[in-house]
């Protein structure tokens, strides 16, 4: 139905990396979906389709049940998914947006305009395989919903992780969502042989690491980092930056971020690891 979310749930579609399709006749869809065959590399497809197909529309559920039988065999079988609210609830939402519903006329009001909809839209709600009713639905509710519906089902494949080494003095990164301060670590930086190293060499890494106080900040950070990601999913964030800082972004901050990476990666994670200030710190003696 116009106005029952189906924009929204376009946007969800393509943060779950389908790619989405707006408002294509459905006498073109099969043709679409023909992009798809081999050899061309499989993607999942998202199409929205409603009363704005006009004089075509008639097609839309005959296409449908065409394309379920004839994809079943090559690719998964295709799911309709219908979006459904109250005839209040619609009302409400055109006036709140000022949208115009896409069947009114000069003839025809808003209530009007929501019942013919109702009618064309019958069939195709009887053989939708989901309907989801956004009536009492927050934006998130529906997000989540179709993220539960259509999303991978473990959190590690749902969320990107960048874990970023940076340096205090050089400013907190912009996009960092979490931010995790290691300057009560041994500094390498006052050991003379080490001064001119980074965190990527064995000998300043093991410095690090020997440290009495890194192994139980790593145990803690870890068991917080494997309690909060599934949260953050669970609430639809599909990136998740963690910056990890010291004084300089050269040597404690740089093993950290590693050592999460690497926990992350085991997780089955999809990580990428960024040292922010490593290479302006290369060669300056007071990056600390």
């Amino acid at each position: 139905m116009s106005g029952a979310g189906k924009s929204l749930a376009a946007n969800t579609f393509e943060d779950l990396n389908f790619f989405c399709i707006d408002n294509l006749p459905p006498d073109l869809i099969p043709k679409a979906i023909e992009l798809w065959e081999p050899p061309a590399k499989p993607e999942d497809v998202a199409i929205v389709a409603d009363v704005r197909a006009g004089q075509f529309f008639d097609q839309l559920l005959p296409v449908c049940q065409s394309l379920h039988e004839n994809l079943k065999e090559r690719f998964h079988p295709p799911v309709v998914l219908f979006l459904d609210a109250s005839d209040a609830e619609l009302v409400k939402r055109f006036k709140e947006t000022r949208r115009k519903h896409p069947l009114v006329t000069k003839e025809m009001g808003i209530l009007d305009a929501i019942a013919l909809e109702r009618d064309m839209l019958a069939d195709l709600k009887e053989h939708a395989d989901k309907i989801i009713d956004t009536t009492n639905l927050e934006p998130e509710d529906l997000r989540r919903l179709i993220r539960q519906f259509f999303g991978p089902k473990q959190a590690h494949e749902r969320l990107m992780v960048a874990v970023v080494s940076f340096g205090f003095k050089h400013g907190v990164p912009l996009d960092a969502d979490v931010v995790f301060d290691v300057r009560f670590l041994a500094n390498p930086f006052w050991v003379p042989e080490m001064r001119k190293l980074d965190g990527t060499h064995a000998a300043v890494s093991e410095y690090v690491l020997s440290d009495p106080l890194t192994e139980p900040l790593l145990e803690k950070l870890f068991d917080l980092v494997e309690f909060s990601i599934p949260q953050y999913v669970r609430e639809g964030k599909a990136y998740l930056t963690i910056a990890i800082g010291c004084t300089g972004g050269k040597h404690r901050s740089v093993v950290v971020a590693d050592e999460l990476a690497r926990f992350l990666a085991r997780a089955n994670y999809v990580v990428r690891v960024e040292h922010r200030d490593l290479y302006q710190a290369r060669g300056q003696t007071d990056a600390r």
